[in-house]
């Protein structure tokens, strides 16, 4: 089998607008990695707006040469309406699978200027890999800022990376 079949690499991004939220909690709630956190600010977003599950649904799309997330789930669809992105994240597993892949590791970089994402960091790992179905020291996540330099600087969105490594099961 040649190595092109073996590895697969898949590389996803999402960016999501925040809108403050007056008074908080008016509005969408701030979800990371399927973690509800207290912000002032939600995505503006037709599903649930968590960018990290999107860009990582993305990356696994990616890796197998799949359609990306708008594609599968378009924003004009009534059914995708304030869903759970662990669902996208889900089908997306499930098309892995079909390929006979499996998840070796994931990396992903969340940028934004707030929330801090330390305190929240291990939950979030442990829900990608469990929705991944993988041991969590598979998934790394970090947390950088835009030096307050344009819109992300400006906490007026967040941009999420990630880099996912595949291999033939078996």
């Amino acid at each position: 089998m040649d190595i092109a079949n073996l590895i697969r690499i898949g590389h996803g991004y999402d960016l999501h607008r925040l809108e403050v939220q007056a008074p908080v909690g008016d509005g969408r709630a701030f979800v990371l990695g399927g973690v509800e956190i207290e912000h002032d600010r939600g995505p503006i977003a037709h599903s649930d707006g968590d960018a990290l599950l999107h860009a990582v649904t993305d990356g696994l799309l990616g890796a197998i040469g799949e359609p990306d997330i708008g594609q599968l789930f378009p924003d004009d669809d009534a059914r995708n309406e304030s869903v759970d992105s662990r669902v996208f994240l889900a089908a997306a597993l499930d098309r892995v699978r079909d390929r006979g892949y499996v998840v070796v590791n994931i990396d992903i970089t969340v940028i934004c200027e707030r929330p801090k994402l330390s305190p929240y960091k291990g939950l979030m790992r442990a829900n990608v890999a469990a929705g991944l179905q993988v041991d969590v020291e598979r998934v790394n996540i970090k947390g950088k800022t835009h030096e307050g330099v344009d819109s992300i600087g400006r906490g007026e969105a967040i941009e999420v990376h990630c880099v996912v490594l595949l291999a033939k099961e078996g």
